[in-house]
C-alpha cells in the first residue's frame, strides 16, 4: 500500500462511517515524504451548511498545547527561560495551594501534565488581555490530587499557566507571541486564535446528537484564558504544514531555522511521565509500536474532535477532523487497521485476560473527579460493567451534563489494567494506580485520574 492508496482506503470509508456516526463535517489530510493529499467531506453547520474544504477551519482543540510548547522551545533556545527553573522566577507572585507547588514548579511539568493539581480548570475571566494574568490568579485554590512531579494527569490549567510565563517572558500576549513565534515563522496563515478572525473565513461548529437528531452546541469559543491550552482554529493546509516541519529539523518552509534539530528531538523524546503505553515528549505524546514511535496529541472542544499524528521514521503524518461529539469512534472507526498497516506495524491485539470475582470486588466502587464524569464499577453476573455519569462544566460552568450513555462492559487485559471490550472501543484502555498498601488510589480513564471515593 503507497500513501495515495491509504488516502483513498479512509476516504471511501468516511461517508458510511459520518452517517453512522451522525458527524456533518469531516476533514482529512495525509503528508507522507513529500507527497500531501487533503479532501473535505459534509458541511460545517446543520443549521447553515457549506461544503467543507481543505481551507475549512476547525477547531483542534489540546493539539494547540504543542504549539505552545513550540513556542516555549524558541524561548529556550533565545535563553529567554529554561525548563527547569522555578516557574516563580517567571512569575514571583504565582502561588499554589501546596507550598511545595508554589516553590519548585517548572515548565517541565507543565508540558508533561505531572503538575498533580486538579487540571480541568475553566472559570471565564474574561476577553481581555489580562484573561490569562487573572486566570493564574485563580489557580491558587485549586486542589493539589499528587504530589508533584509524580502522576501523570491530564491538565490544562498547566498549559494556561505556561502561556501565562509566555506572556511575562515576551511582554506580549498569548496570542501575539504564539503569532510572532509560531505561526507566522511556520506560513500558517489560516491558524486562528480569536473569534473575530475566524469568522471571516468557512468555520465549522460543533455538533451532538439528542434524541436521535443532530444540534448545534453553543458557545463556540473557547475561552480565552484556554487559548495556550486549546484556542487554535485552523484550516487543513494549514495542519499539514505544521505536522511536515516537526517531521523535519527544525527549518521552516521558507529556509527559516525556527528550532534547532536537539529542540525537535527534545519535544518527541519519550521521558518519564506515562500512562499505559503512552510515554510524555514536550507537550507531544509517544507510543512505540513494533519498534516505530508514533508522536501524536488531537483535541476536543465543544463539538469539535481533531486527531493529529506523525511517524518521523516514515515522515509520514495524518490529521483528522470532526464537528461532532462522536468524533473519537469516528476517527478510530475510518483508520486505525489501514494506518497501522501502511506503517508496517500492526499493533498486537488486546487480549482479555479471565478476570477473578475478586479481581472485581477489588476493582468496583465510584470514582469520582470534579468535572467531566465520575465512572461507576459493579460486578454484574459475572462481568465487570462500567458506567459513566457525566458532569458537565465544559466550556463554562453552566454547562450541563451531556446525556448518559449506556453501561458497558470491561475486560482485564494486564495488571490492574482494563479496557472496553465492543469492537469499536477496544483501543479505549485505563488502569488503576494503587497506593504503598496495595488499596486502589485512582482510575486512570481518559487521561485523568478519578479518586476511588
Amino acid at each position: 500500500m503507497d500513501v495515495e492508496e491509504l488516502f483513498r482506503g479512509i476516504c471511501d470509508r468516511i461517508p458510511d462511517a459520518m452517517a453512522r456516526h451522525r458527524v456533518p463535517g469531516v476533514a482529512l489530510g495525509i503528508v507522507c515524504e513529500g507527497r500531501e493529499f487533503m479532501q473535505g467531506f459534509g458541511v460545517t453547520n446543520v443549521r447553515h451548511p457549506l461544503p467543507v474544504d481543505e481551507k475549512t477551519l476547525f477547531q483542534i482543540g489540546s493539539t494547540t498545547k504543542t504549539f505552545t510548547a513550540t513556542a516555549v522551545m524558541r524561548l529556550v533556545e533565545d535563553g529567554k527561560l529554561t525548563l527547569d527553573q522555578p516557574i516563580r522566577t517567571y512569575l514571583p507572585d504565582f502561588t499554589m495551594r501546596d507550598p511545595e507547588v508554589t516553590t519548585r514548579l517548572t515548565m517541565r511539568h507543565l508540558l508533561t501534565h505531572t503538575g498533580g493539581w486538579d487540571g480541568d480548570f475553566f472559570p471565564d475571566t474574561g476577553n481581555g488581555d489580562d484573561a490569562l494574568a487573572r486566570y493564574v490568579q485563580l489557580m491558587a485554590d485549586l486542589p493539589q490530587l499528587t504530589p508533584l512531579g509524580t502522576i501523570f494527569s491530564y491538565n490544562n490549567a498547566a498549559f494556561s499557566l505556561a502561556g501565562r510565563v509566555v506572556e511575562v517572558v515576551t511582554g506580549k500576549t498569548f496570542e501575539a507571541a504564539l503569532n510572532e513565534l509560531v505561526l507566522q515563522p511556520l506560513g500558517l496563515k489560516h491558524s486562528f486564535l480569536f473569534p473575530t478572525d475566524a469568522m471571516t473565513h468557512s468555520f465549522a461548529v460543533g455538533h451532538t446528537t439528542i434524541a436521535d437528531k443532530t444540534v448545534v452546541l453553543r458557545p463556540w469559543q473557547v475561552i480565552r484564558a484556554c487559548a495556550s491550552a486549546g484556542g487554535i482554529a485552523a484550516s487543513m493546509i494549514d495542519q499539514l504544514r505544521y505536522a511536515r516541519f516537526h517531521l523535519g529539523d527544525g527549518i521552516a518552509e521558507d529556509g527559516a531555522r525556527i528550532l534547532r534539530p536537539e529542540s525537535i528531538a527534545m519535544m518527541q523524546a519519550p521521558g518519564d511521565a506515562a500512562m499505559l503505553d503512552i510515554k510524555m515528549g514536550l507537550a507531544w505524546r509517544t507510543r512505540d509500536v513494533g519498534g516505530i514511535r508514533r508522536v501524536f496529541h488531537g483535541g476536543a472542544t465543544y463539538g469539535q474532535i481533531s486527531a493529529f499524528t506523525m511517524t518521523p521514521a516514515r515522515q509520514f503524518g495524518l490529521a483528522l477532523a470532526t464537528n461532532s461529539t462522536n468524533g473519537g469512534l469516528f476517527n478510530l472507526d475510518v483508520t486505525k487497521d489501514l494506518v497501522a498497516t501502511f506503517l508496517g506495524n500492526d499493533e498486537p491485539e488486546i487480549v482479555e485476560i479471565p478476570m477473578t470475582p475478586s479481581q472485581m470486588a477489588e476493582y468496583s466502587g465510584r470514582y469520582t473527579r470534579s468535572l467531566g464524569e465520575d465512572i461507576e464499577l459493579k460486578a454484574e453476573a459475572g462481568k465487570l460493567m462500567a458506567q459513566v455519569y457525566p458532569k458537565g462544566g465544559f466550556p463554562t460552568a453552566d454547562t450541563p451534563p451531556g446525556p448518559t450513555p449506556p453501561p458497558f462492559r470491561l475486560g482485564l487485559i494486564g495488571e490492574d489494567r482494563i479496557a472496553m471490550v465492543e469492537p469499536a472501543m477496544k483501543d479505549i484502555q485505563g488502569e488503576f494506580i494503587k497506593n504503598p498498601d496495595g488499596s486502589i488510589a485512582w482510575l486512570r480513564w481518559g487521561l485523568r485520574i478519578h479518586r476511588r471515593a
